[in-house]
């Protein structure tokens, strides 16, 4: 950010701040404001890659073993809430590989951010692995996020939104095979 912003005239405040993603980019997109909320406060992911791609476990050297977006379900659910905001994007014809699976990591993430609180959208539907269901409603998305935005502000505790408060946790219902 020092470089951007020694080249650019950007506002320094999180709540200021958004990042997207799509695919292994979405992921990345939702790490940086997990591990940087105090950068970035809102987060954009369209089919986030929140499987094993990069699990690396049991390594000679302890220091080499890295966590993957399969373990974010869990450590939203365990570890302190962060001050962000998450729209995630998916289709049920995503991916399904050795590295897990897109569809359901992506309800795992969207139940896990719901059972802390988070202010975060899900939306969900029938695509696969491309960009045409999140692109299609990146208005939605972008209002979405940046609702309520006060450029005299500089933060903001976000909180989840009574109408998502009241509703269940994402479940999966198989039909046919």
């Amino acid at each position: 950010m020092a470089d951007v912003q020694a080249k650019y005239n950007i506002r320094k405040d999180a709540y200021s701040r958004a990042i997207s993603g799509t695919s292994s980019g979405g992921i990345c997109a939702f790490n940086v404001a997990w591990q940087q909320p105090d950068q970035f406060s809102r987060v954009l992911s369209h089919i986030g890659s929140f499987t094993s791609i990069q699990w690396h476990h049991d390594q000679p050297d302890p220091r080499e073993n890295i966590l993957g977006g399969n373990d974010f379900p869990f450590l939203i659910r365990k570890e302190p809430k962060r001050n962000i905001r998450v729209w995630l994007q998916d289709g049920s014809e995503d991916l399904e590989n050795d590295h897990g699976s897109w569809p359901l990591q992506n309800i795992q993430m969207a139940n896990s951010l719901k059972m802390r609180g988070y202010d975060f959208h899900f939306s969900f539907g029938g695509g696969t692995h491309n960009g045409a269901h999140g692109g299609s409603e990146l208005p939605e998305e972008l209002t979405w996020l940046w609702r309520g935005y006060d450029p005299a502000k500089t933060e903001e505790s976000y909180e989840m939104e009574p109408a998502e408060r009241e509703k269940p946790l994402f479940r999966v219902r198989i039909y046919s095979r």
